[in-house]
């Protein structure tokens, strides 16, 4: 029953996230601190794991490719298929959802904890919307981040490939063009999209109604961050499931 009570209250959330703004100077000033916290200083991370991982992909893809007869090209092929289609959006953002996630619950959480969250609405400013709904907007720069992460997946997996030996710079190119579809990309960013509005409003549904002290907010953190990283990976099924079925 926890689940069901936990489930309505989210969508309530949403309801009351868009209710009454706050004043757009000081939604402006929100807005840009979330773009510097959860944007930009997450673009370290995402830029160092896509580099190595597209190198993983192409190494690994190639030392798979035993038969002569199975051609080098496929190399950069499956490189960017992998990390065009899944890697980038989807497990980068599983990683967001640690980083960022885990950052929206506990400072949510410990304005709860230390009464701010009610101080606001003693002044009667929505918190909900104070609080969630810059969240929400400096994640729409989330496929940016994303686009970031397919270049430099596809560049470190060209580097590895090239550098290793495992193929020549042509064939790896040749691959990365072979039967390329616009709407894979595209496919791509829908899923971001969908993932960003999830990372914004998961983790800040569970610290806002967190309950208790301190520990509850390291707690809170770490539920926030495995229910954010469940609902990603269920959407994620049938987002594809809906585009590419």
């Amino acid at each position: 029953m926890q689940y069901l009570e936990n489930f309505g209250k989210y969508f309530l959330m949403l309801k009351e996230v868009f209710r009454k703004p706050t004043k757009w100077p000081i939604m402006k000033t929100l807005i840009l601190k979330d773009i510097d916290d959860l944007i930009y200083g997450s673009l370290g991370i995402i830029i160092f794991i896509s580099f190595f991982i597209g190198g993983v992909v192409a190494i690994q893809t190639a030392l798979n490719i035993d038969s002569p007869l199975i051609p080098k090209y496929l190399v950069g092929f499956t490189t960017r298929q992998s990390v065009i289609l899944e890697f980038a959006p989807t497990f980068c953002s599983i990683i967001m959802a640690g980083k960022v996630g885990s950052y929206i619950t506990s400072s949510i959480g410990t304005m709860r904890v230390t009464e701010q969250i009610d101080a606001l609405e003693v002044m009667g400013v929505n918190s909900l919307n104070y609080l969630v709904f810059p969240k929400i907007i400096a994640l729409l720069l989330y496929p940016f981040v994303i686009a970031i992460s397919m270049y430099l997946g596809i560049l470190g997996g060209w580097l590895a490939a090239v550098m290793g030996e495992y193929t020549t710079s042509a064939d790896f190119i040749k691959g990365l063009q072979l039967d390329f579809k616009p709407f894979h990309v595209l496919y791509a960013f829908a899923k971001t999209m969908a993932f960003a509005f999830i990372l914004a409003t998961i983790p800040s549904f569970y610290g806002y109604y967190m309950k208790g002290g301190a520990l509850e907010v390291g707690k809170a953190s770490t539920t926030s961050f495995v229910w954010t990283s469940v609902v990603i990976i269920i959407v994620n099924y049938l987002l594809t499931q809906m585009l590419l079925g």
